[in-house]
């Protein structure tokens, strides 16, 4: 009889740790941090087909959106999936396309950080070459770092604030990338 008071003792011991690592991820998960898989090549060459990126859902609590941070956001074309892209203009900015570049608020935006030389950004449906027009509040411009293969702000507009999941802060899969996501300042000046 004791050692199946043991077996039992240990059994509930077994389950106890089981429901409280189960609730602390749930936690985690819910309010905190979750993983999100890069699918496809839009953030090319930046950020992998097949990576895993952990995303921050609580920062955008306490702190906005900045231009250059890579966010996660619910896909407008597709409500079941989420998008990454970099976030480029921010609410009150005024974007322009005009002979490859991104203008804001009049200034060439210098992406050297994280685009390599020569790439050129076009314009699309929304954003048109040479128009102007104003980020709207609580919107954000939104576009991917392999601009000839991402369907992006260009294609279908700003996205809303409560879209927005979270800021990508760290690619944990596979080991061999294993990274933090680089937030790109911007000389605005």
């Amino acid at each position: 009889m004791p050692i199946l008071r043991k077996i039992y003792a240990i059994l509930i011991d077994l389950v106890e740790t089981l429901v409280i690592a189960g609730a602390i991820f749930v936690i985690i998960y819910a309010f905190l941090f979750r993983p999100f898989q890069v699918n496809g090549e839009s953030m090319y060459p930046n950020y992998h087909n097949g990576e895993y990126i952990l995303t921050n859902l609580i920062t955008l609590k306490f702190s906005s959106i900045e231009r250059g941070d890579v966010v996660v956001f619910e896909s407008p074309v597709d409500h079941d999936k989420d998008f990454i892209k970099r976030a480029i203009g921010i609410p009150g900015d005024e974007v322009m396309i005009k002979a490859g570049y991104i203008l804001i608020n009049g200034i060439r935006l210098d992406e050297s950080v994280y685009l390599p030389l020569g790439v050129n950004t076009y314009s699309g449906k929304f954003l048109e070459e040479g128009i102007p027009m104003i980020v709207p509040e609580n919107n954000y411009l939104v576009l991917g770092d392999n601009r000839t293969f991402s369907s992006d702000s260009r294609e279908w507009g700003f996205v809303p604030r409560e879209k927005i999941k979270g800021k990508s802060f760290f690619v944990y899969w596979p080991l061999n990338r294993i990274r933090l996501v680089n937030h790109a300042d911007y000389n605005m000046n």
